[in-house]
Parts: C-alpha cells; sequence; structure tokens
C-alpha cells in the first residue's frame, strides 16, 4: 500500500498508513508562548486550545505523530525545548535552531553545537520578522558555515499573519518574502541545501522561476496546508507540480501551538485529487527523504529539464 493510498483512507477512518510513514519538514517546540497564556484557539476552525504548557504541547504533538505516522520531524523554535524533545525520541526528531537576528555571537554557538553535533537543520531562519532580507550581508558568514557543514538550512518566505506590522510584527513586509532575493546567495553557495519554507506563498510566479534556475532549492507546505481555504492552497500547490517540480515539494505542517493542524494539513493534501498516487507518497515522504539523504538521489537532478514543461 502506498503512503498515498494508506492516508486516504486513514482520512476515511480506514486502514492505516503504509509502512514508510510521513517526514514532517516543519515542526515547532517551545518552552513557553503567548499564545497558551491567551488560549487562543485555532485560527481556522475555532478549535479551543489543547495544549497550554510545553509538556502538554509535546504530548498533544507526538499524539498526532503516532495517528498520521509521522516517522520524522524537523522540529526548531526554543532549541532547549527541541533537545528535550530529541531526548524523548532520538530517532524521531530533527533538530533545528531557529533564529530571527544574525549575530557574531549566535555564529559563535552555531559553530560549537554544529561539531557537537546537536543542530541537523540551520533553521528555521525567521529574519524576514526582523525586516532582514536574505541577502542582508549580516547572514552571509551563516549560509556559509550552513554550505560548509552540509547542515540543510530551513528559510521563512511568508508575508506573515494578516496584517502583521499592525499586530506586533513592525518590521514585516510582504515584499520581504520574495523568493528572488535568494537568488545572489546560492549562486554564491551552489552546494547550499536549502528549502523555503511555506513554499514561498503567495508569490507563485517568483517561487517558480527560482526553482526552474537552481535545481537545489526545495520547499515545504508549512501553514498554507492547513490556515489557506482548500481552494487557494490546491490552486498553489496544483501550480508548482504542474511546473514540473513535484520532486522538489516537502510536507511540512507547521503547527506551532496547534497540534491538531498536523491532521489538517495532511487531510488537505490527501484530498488533492489532481495528484497522482506517486506524487503524494513524494510529497508526504520521498522528497523530504531524498533532501535529507536517507534515498539516494534520483538519477536525474530535479529541476532538470526532463521535468520541466515544454
Amino acid at each position: 500500500m502506498k503512503v498515498s493510498a494508506g492516508f486516504l483512507s486513514l482520512v476515511l477512518g480506514a486502514a492505516p498508513a503504509a509502512a514508510q510513514g510521513v517526514i514532517d519538514m516543519h515542526v515547532h517546540a517551545m518552552s513557553k508562548d503567548p499564545r497558551w497564556t491567551m488560549r487562543t484557539g485555532n485560527p481556522v476552525t475555532g478549535q479551543a486550545m489543547v495544549a497550554a504548557d510545553e509538556s502538554s504541547h509535546r504530548e498533544a504533538t507526538f499524539a498526532a505523530f503516532r495517528k498520521y505516522h509521522i516517522v520524522k520531524a524537523m522540529v526548531s523554535g526554543d532549541f532547549d525545548a527541541v533537545l528535550r524533545w530529541k531526548q524523548i525520541a532520538p530517532d524521531l526528531i530533527i533538530a533545528g535552531y531557529s533564529f530571527n537576528a544574525p549575530d557574531a555571537g549566535l555564529l559563535n554557538i552555531l559553530r560549537k553545537e554544529i561539531k557537537l553535533g546537536r543542530v541537523q537543520v540551520l533553521g528555521e531562519i525567521g529574519a524576514q520578522y526582523g525586516g532582514i532580507l536574505p541577502n542582508d550581508p549580516r547572514l552571509e558568514p551563516f549560509f556559509a558555515l550552513a554550505e560548509a557543514s552540509d547542515i540543510p538550512i530551513a528559510y521563512h518566505a511568508h508575508p506573515g499573519p494578516p496584517g502583521a506590522p499592525y499586530v506586533g510584527f513592525s518590521k514585516m513586509r510582504a515584499a520581504h518574502a520574495d523568493p528572488l532575493l535568494f537568488e545572489e546567495v546560492l549562486v554564491r553557495h551552489p552546494k547550499l541545501r536549502i528549502y523555503i519554507m511555506h513554499a514561498g506563498w503567495p508569490m507563485l510566479d517568483h517561487m517558480i522561476a527560482l526553482m526552474w534556475q537552481h535545481p537545489q532549492v526545495y520547499v515545504d507546505l508549512g501553514i498554507i496546508d492547513w490556515s489557506l481555504a482548500r481552494k487557494e492552497f490546491h490552486r498553489y500547490l496544483r501550480s508548482l507540480v504542474d511546473a514540473g517540480f513535484g520532486k522538489r515539494i516537502m510536507f511540512g505542517s507547521d503547527q506551532m501551538v496547534w497540534p491538531e493542524a498536523i491532521g489538517m494539513a495532511i487531510e488537505n493534501i490527501a484530498s488533492a485529487d489532481f495528484l497522482s498516487p506517486e506524487q503524494r507518497d513524494d510529497i508526504l515522504y520521498h522528497n523530504a527523504a531524498r533532501f535529507l539523504r536517507m534515498e539516494p538521489p534520483s538519477p536525474i537532478p530535479p529541476g532538470a529539464n526532463k521535468e520541466l514543461p515544454r
């Protein structure tokens, strides 16, 4: 049974998913969060918050992992919390180091943590929240470190919550999420393994242009696969697939403080009837496994002309 078929059955309450399961490339752990204090319900469904501290949030997220057969999860956020998750489930958790503001002190910390083997992904990098663009010189040493260490980078590219500059993110600008801002970084660091979080939504044309020009770029579907209207998410996903990039799209939930979002995200992918079973399998598992080098590389590099529209 294929992953996609298994998940279609799972959504319908029937048979479990296939043996290889799902890789979630966008999960968050935190020690504290103001939304826990405010008891912020799910922004899409209005469901009351089910977890309001670190331990209950972790337990609820792990329960979602079991229910939806998540076999690997890239977890970032509060690094101390990430390490606690990793200690509990070392084979499941891929430890990411998240930061928004680059500085020399942080760079030294990262060098040490990478050398110790405690950082497996550099990200989520949320420099956009501080008004810092991907091509800002302050980020250059971090890209160089990741390339030299062969550590993947997970980079936030998304406008943020609606009205972001007026709800606490005064330096956030939609233009700073433009995927083409990564071009010079990629040219300087051709061996960099990088994925653009949120698939660069809503800048579809620029995301397609970047992936066309730079075959090393992958994307994840975090938050857009559960927070957007299903029709809009399907439009965006279908456009990326139809453009020839089905081998470089990875599942990510970006569950934040709402562990139930993992199931919502998977259901929205399972309902995408324009995907073939193989394409669903790729998104849910194989593309991330290839990116993480759990599987051998494709004989034809992702993004090569054979996969792109004529």
